[in-house]
């Protein structure tokens, strides 16, 4: 499903959130999408959370962020080297090998000057292969997690 026909879908998926993390969500993904012009947004509608994924390619593998919807928080994931990235702050959590992540509290930390320096380190080198940004719905999972808190 491409950019036109993703709308109406990704308002669905917004919607089963509470109206404050579905506005987080939506303030979020759209300061990322203007941050990364030309790249590809891969949208998953999982079990555990609503995800937009960012990469400067449609291929899954290449994504370089996500934006995850759960139901009481919203998370940035840096997807690709998290553990490399130079974070004197110490703003993201997870021990994985390759995965960190920050919860936002609100989309004005993308624009903070450490979340910046984070989002700048993770896309050093990459280049899109479009001129023009697509959004694209990858999957929706039937059976999922109820999107509010109890």
């Amino acid at each position: 499903m491409r950019s036109n026909d993703s709308t109406a879908s990704v308002d669905a998926f917004l919607a089963k959130y509470s109206p404050e993390i579905a506005a987080l969500g939506r303030a979020a993904r759209r300061k990322l999408r203007r941050l990364l012009p030309g790249w590809s947004e891969l949208v998953y509608d999982n079990y555990n959370a609503l995800v937009f994924g960012f990469g400067p390619t449609e291929r899954p593998s290449d994504a370089v962020f996500s934006i995850a919807l759960y139901p009481k928080w919203v998370r940035l994931f840096f997807l690709r080297n998290g553990p490399a990235l130079r974070d004197p702050q110490k703003l993201l959590s997870g021990t994985g090998t390759r995965v960190r992540s920050l919860r936002l509290q609100s989309a004005a930390d993308l624009d903070t000057p450490p979340v910046r320096a984070l989002i700048e380190q993770a896309m050093a080198g990459l280049r899109t292969t479009t001129a023009r940004s697509t959004t694209t719905i990858r999957g929706v999972s039937a059976r999922q997690r109820p999107r509010r808190p109890r």
